[in-house]
């Protein structure tokens, strides 16, 4: 993937459910539409974001198996109107 993220999270060796934990809280910190790359190696963690991503609105950009490593890209949402 050539996009340049505005933040990286390493979360290579932590386990389930701390990937998609410390995801939310580095989502949290970015304006809409900034996109967060996760590395993982926890193989749930393809699970886990996808459900997440399910349920919320952001949006997976990308996500991509490299080696023992998983890589997502999450693209945070707009702010809804009020």
């Amino acid at each position: 993937m050539t996009v340049q993220p505005d933040d990286v999270l390493d979360a290579r060796g932590l386990p389930c459910p701390l990937p998609l934990l410390k995801a939310k809280q580095a989502l949290a910190r970015l304006g809409p539409g900034e996109l967060l790359e996760v590395m993982a190696t926890d193989g749930g963690s393809w699970r886990d974001f996808e459900t997440f991503i399910e349920q919320s609105h952001h949006e997976m950009a990308a996500r991509e198996e490299r080696g023992d490593v998983y890589h997502y890209w999450i693209r945070k949402a707009e702010e809804p109107a009020r």
